[in-house]
This record gives structure tokens, sequence and C-alpha cells, in this order.
């Protein structure tokens, strides 16, 4: 895979040195992400819920994977499917971060819309409602990137809304993890774990609907599914 070129927006902050854009833009993401690849070759997958998400891509509908921060790891073994010329997108902030997410993720083929819901979340959802009418598959940790821990912010309702893409609650679950010690201790699976990835049904959200209640409904689908895998580790 070619490695695209540096896209880091320049807010009066040096980058470094060329060995330091190159060593911390492309080499770290490049070992992050075929560590993460390793650790899931050796992972026992199962998927749970799989059939209404079957359909809605038969139908050629589009889809917002909804899953909180925790889970983000190994959260591209929830995107097994295969759209033509598309795939999934996530939203990368315009920083030095987001451009070492960006070139993490393309690793595993996940497409990054550069902006940020916090500095400017009104150009960030047109550039994620762009995408999705582009094609794409959208994936969203409503209480990103800093918390608060399991409080769905402003954005995924609004992108449904907007475009008609259908909300699938997803959650993927260990038997046996390490804990980062993170503002939401994310979870790193020991090898040869089991892996559960569950999809919840998906939500379509009507244009004219009242987002408060769809928050409470997401939020409440998505804890649900948080209580279900903490209970798998437990088990």
């Amino acid at each position: 895979m070619i490695s695209p070129g540096i896209h880091i927006a320049i807010r009066g902050r040096p980058l470094g040195s060329p060995f330091s854009i190159w060593f911390n833009f492309r080499v770290v993401p490049f070992f992050a992400a075929h560590l993460v690849k390793l650790l899931a070759y050796t992972l026992r997958v199962r998927y749970e819920g799989l059939e209404p998400v079957h359909a809605l891509i038969l139908a050629d509908q589009r889809f917002i994977l909804a899953f909180w921060h925790r889970r983000l790891v190994m959260m591209p073994l929830a995107y097994p499917f295969k759209r033509k010329g598309r795939g999934v997108a996530i939203l990368a902030s315009n920083s030095k971060d987001g451009e070492r997410s960006t070139a993490t993720w393309k690793w595993f083929g996940i497409h990054a819309v550069r902006g940020t819901a916090t500095d400017d979340g009104a150009k960030a959802l047109v550039r994620m409602i762009r995408a999705v009418k582009d094609g794409w598959d959208f994936g969203i940790t409503p209480d990103g990137p800093k918390g608060p821990l399991r409080q769905l912010k402003p954005g995924v309702i609004a992108l449904a809304k907007k475009t008609g893409a259908a909300i699938v609650p997803v959650c993927v679950a260990f038997d046996r993890a390490w804990h980062l010690k993170t503002w939401d201790l994310m979870p790193i699976p020991m090898p040869f774990a089991t892996c559960i990835v569950r999809f919840g049904n998906p939500l379509e959200v009507p244009a004219n609907a009242h987002e408060a209640e769809w928050d409470h409904q997401v939020e409440g689908a998505l804890n649900d599914m948080e209580e279900w895998a903490e209970g798998l580790s437990d088990a």
C-alpha cells in the first residue's frame, strides 16, 4: 500500500524535522497497525446480529456504525463487508494526532474525513454528510475522543437525519483482555482470546426526529452492549 502525503493542518505549530515527521506519522502507524493485525489474527472471532446489516448492504443502503471509544482498537473487525469502490470512513482531526490516526487506519482500508467535531462541529458534520452521500459507510465514537465516558455527543443523530443512513450500534468484546490506563480504560485483547462482534438492530432516524429522544435510544443501546461486554470478560 502506498502511504499518503502528510496532511497535517499547520496551526502555527512546528511539525518537527523530516526524520521526526517520517518516524511519527509513517513508521509508528505502520507498526501499530500491523501489531493490531497480528493480534487480531490470533483471536477466535465470532459475529452476532449480522443479518440485518447484510440486508442494508444488499439494499445498497448506507449505515453508521456507532460504538463507544473504549472499543476502538479491534473495531476494524466490525467491518467485514465489501462495497464496490467504497467502504467505511471515520472522522479524524486536523492535528498531529489526527494525522497519526489517519495513517494508522489507512492500513485497514479505512478512509478518513478530516475535521474535528469539537473545534468546528458544523464543518465536520458537512464533511461527514458528504462522505455518506458519496457512498461511504461511517464509523463514529459518540463519546470520543475524550469523553465524558459512555455519554452520547451531538453528531451521530444529525448525520443519520441528514443522510437517511441507519445507525447500527456495535460492540467488540473479549473474554480476556488487558486494560490501558486511559480515560476510558480501553481493553486490549490477550492473544488467542475469544472475540465477539455484536451488532444491534439498525435504527432508522426520521428526518424530522426529535434528536434528544434518539440520543437516549442510541445511548441506551450502546450501554446495554457495554454491560454485555463487561459480563463476557467477567465470565
